[in-house]
Parts: structure tokens; C-alpha cells; sequence
């Protein structure tokens, strides 16, 4: 379907939770694995909601850990959740993903975020959720549709960095 439509397979990331590993984990692997083979960019979401397996977070075929928003919300008021934030972000890090932290709502949270090494936003202090149309129009308000569409993941990467928190 992506191939039909003309878009690359890396432009395409779909996001699996932690939760859906629990049942049947070989079989869950087995899907992200053959996902991953065709150029799909896989995301762990809601990180650290779920019952987390360090174990197979190492071994996961993904590209991306999602940082779930309850734990950035109160990231300004909790050192705790400090610690646990930017412990996340460095895992992240030393196995090779992106990090995007969820919820996002204040500079403030940004801030805080952009100092532990968070790579992405994500939330209402960018955007509130919209439909197509108007997602379209809140685009070419930005230099993103402007752009060529990505053609190689390293044109990509060098996007984020330009639109990531950092």
C-alpha cells in the first residue's frame, strides 16, 4: 500500500504500546521484525506505563521510545520524575533510539526536557490534535511542506534535528 501511494516505507512510523507484548511476545517480535525488514519505523509508546521488560526493550526492533505524558506533566514539581525522565531518555540514547517525550504543554516542560536530552515534543504546546484539512493548513504555515518529501532517512534525521528540541 505504502509502495501504491508512492511513499517510502521509513516514512511511515507506527507506534506499539508495551501492553502488547504481554500476551504473546515471540509472535509480537515476530510482527515487528518483518515490519521492521520492509523500512517501517517502529515506536514504543506510553514508555513506562505498561509492564515493562527491560529485556526485550533491548532486543525490540525499534526505532523510537515514547516517553508517556504522565510522567513529563509533573517533570517541573517531582525530582523523582526527573530522575526517571532523563534516565529513560539516556537508555534510550545508548540503544540507539529517538526519544520523544509526550505531553508537552508548557515551555517550561520543553525546557526541562531539552536539558535531560529529550530528542522530540510532543503535545499542545505545539499543536492541538486536528483533522486533515485543517492539519494541512496548519502545515503550510511551516517550512515542512514547503520541503521535498523526505527521500532517505539521513534527509529525514537532519528534518528532526532541525524541528526537535534541541
Amino acid at each position: 500500500a505504502l509502495a501504491d501511494a508512492g511513499i517510502p516505507a521509513d516514512a511511515l512510523t507506527l507506534e506499539v504500546t508495551e501492553s502488547g507484548f504481554i500476551d504473546n511476545p515471540r509472535e509480537a517480535l515476530a510482527m515487528l521484525e518483518a515490519l521492521r525488514a520492509v523500512g517501517v519505523r517502529l515506536s514504543i509508546d506510553d514508555f513506562g506505563t505498561g509492564y515493562s521488560s527491560l529485556s526485550y526493550l533491548a532486543h525490540m526492533p525499534v526505532d523510537e521510545l515514547k516517553i508517556d505524558q504522565s510522567f513529563v506533566r509533573k517533570l517541573h514539581e517531582d525530582p523523582a520524575l526527573v530522575a526517571v525522565v532523563g534516565s529513560a531518555i539516556d537508555m534510550g540514547h545508548r540503544l540507539g533510539l529517538s526519544v520523544v517525550a509526550e505531553g508537552v504543554e508548557t515551555a517550561a516542560h520543553a525546557e526541562k526536557l531539552r536539558a535531560l536530552g529529550c530528542d522530540i515534543g510532543q503535545g499542545y504546546l505545539y499543536a492541538k490534535p486536528m483533522p486533515p484539512d485543517a492539519f494541512i493548513e496548519w502545515l503550510r504555515g511551516r517550512e515542512i511542506l514547503r520541503k521535498p518529501m523526505r527521500k532517505t532517512s539521513a534527509e529525514g534525521a537532519e528534518h528532526l534535528e532541525r524541528h526537535a528540541l534541541g
